[in-house]
């Protein structure tokens, strides 16, 4: 079961696992007393976040991840993104305000794609993790069993026909559309619902 956050201009999503649950994305940076106003609303303590995901390490989806490790919560990285974590620091750095800290990662725990289905399976949610860089280098979408469908910065399918010179991606959405999802979530958009 997947709960919808949306506190800025990123949506974030909170899926119950039996045995853990995941945290897909956080907004900007500085965003926080927005997001406990958000949680509050869903009865979502931060506690309840086992892991926070990001589906890459653009500044509007990685903002609070620092923050929330300070509360215990864990991050979870794809081997792959690990060169680009640090991509937002510097943008942050800019505005001092923000009183960014930098994503610890001494503590990450980092898996390949490979290995996803059974982390998360460890969690009780059904699902794996993919590749899906088209966006970026280190953009990641979950896939669901249930047909949930969360890829982030995406860009749409209907879309595809406007990117026809885009073979990344349509390799993105040739490989999403072989899990048939049901609904696929983006980070800056509302769901679609698959036929």
């Amino acid at each position: 079961m997947q709960i919808k956050l949306k506190y800025g201009n990123t949506n974030t999503f909170f899926i119950r696992g039996m045995r853990g649950n995941l945290l897909v994305d956080t907004d900007y940076a500085g965003t926080l007393p927005a997001f406990y106003k958000a949680i509050k609303e869903q009865e979502i303590k931060i506690s309840d976040i086992t892991y926070v995901l990001a589906t890459h390490y653009h500044p509007d989806h990685i903002g609070l991840v620092s923050e929330l490790m300070h509360h215990g919560v864990k991050l979870l990285v794809i081997d792959a993104q690990c060169p680009y974590i640090h991509f937002a620091d510097t943008i942050f750095c800019r505005d001092k305000s923000l009183a960014y800290e930098p994503i610890p990662t001494d503590h990450a725990t980092i898996i390949g794609t490979e290995e996803s289905r059974a982390f998360l399976k460890r969690l009780g949610i059904d699902g794996e993790i993919v590749r899906t860089t088209s966006h970026s280098a280190d953009s990641i979408s979950l896939i669901l069993d249930d047909g949930e469908c969360f890829v982030g910065d995406l860009e749409p399918i209907e879309y595809l026909a406007a990117y026809d010179q885009n073979d990344a991606l349509k390799y993105d959405w040739e490989l999403i559309m072989r899990y048939a999802p049901k609904t696929i979530y983006y980070a800056h958009a509302n769901e679609k619902h698959c036929n």
